[in-house]
């Protein structure tokens, strides 16, 4: 049983964009630069932001951070975004979820310019994303996607089944899996799927990312499957992913770890965007 080093992987990435970076600034460009808006004092939200800023001095990419109280309001936030799509040092806007209560997080990602949307929430870039054109992916599916491939884990031919549907994960990851690169036969499971045990025991490739601690048992498992958990869960016993990892373990031929497996690839998948999106404006001009 192998279990899958996202640490290492998203290290190894982040190093490729530091090197793409400094051959673009050795040409003369100047450093991509990412906005990151946090409202609120939410303090997972804070940690991801930390961490994100981390990698940002990592790669060299310059982090904007804006820092906004939880009373702001919701015009305040897409005043900011809309600013922000007109600054040329910005070629990135990170919204950090979630949003202080009153907030329609809809409204402020659908005010972010679809070119700086390094999240890959907008609707022109999922729509292009179901359409297998270029675009900026949503992070943690394209992540998992490059753990796959540096993993030697091909999905072609093979049953892929996503526990989860929600636009951040689920869905996205699915258009990825049944691309024509990928070539997996996928099933999304959601909460009203009749037996999900038996749609896991199916899988030759589960995606776990419901968000709901240690939910899927080893008795769930197809023996040899590959398990990936997105899930990240505080728990009283520390952060937990959506598998049992113990029993899962004893089941699967690999599996990722939380923490340490998924969530570096999220944020190495960032700032791939952030790079992508600073190249295609160089481009531009």
């Amino acid at each position: 049983m192998r279990i899958l080093d996202g640490k290492k992987i998203a290290a190894e990435i982040r190093a490729e964009v530091a090197e793409e970076i400094r051959r673009e600034r050795e040409r003369g460009a100047r450093a991509p630069g990412l906005a990151v808006i946090l409202a609120g004092d939410n303090p997972a939200s804070q940690i991801y932001v930390r961490n994100k800023q981390k990698a940002c001095e990592e790669t060299g990419i310059v982090s904007h951070p804006f820092l906004l109280p939880a009373t702001a309001r919701e015009e305040e936030i897409i005043g900011l975004i809309r600013t922000l799509n007109e600054r040329d040092d910005i070629d990135g806007i990170l919204l950090q979820l979630p949003l202080p209560e009153g907030v329609d997080s809809r409204a402020c990602l659908l005010a972010i310019d679809p070119e700086k949307d390094v999240d890959g929430f907008h609707p022109v870039n999922m729509g292009k994303l179901a359409l297998g054109l270029p675009c900026l992916a949503p992070c943690t599916p394209a992540g998992v996607m490059e753990l796959l491939a540096r993993s030697d884990l091909s999905v072609k031919g093979k049953k892929a089944v996503i526990v989860g549907r929600s636009d951040i994960v689920g869905k996205p990851l699915a258009m990825l899996l049944s691309r024509k690169d990928a070539d997996a036969t996928v099933t999304i499971c959601h909460s009203g799927t009749p037996d999900l045990a038996k749609e896991c025991a199916s899988a030759d490739f589960l995606f776990l990312a419901m968000g709901k601690p240690e939910a899927i048992t080893g008795d769930m498992i197809n023996d040899g499957c590959v398990v990936i958990d997105v899930g990240i869960n505080r728990t009283p016993e520390g952060l937990r992913g959506d598998a049992h990892f113990a029993s899962a373990s004893e089941k699967a031929s690999a599996i990722t770890p939380v923490p340490g497996g998924v969530g570096p690839m999220t944020i190495a998948a960032l700032m791939k965007n952030a790079a992508l999106a600073w190249k295609r404006r160089l481009g531009s001009r």
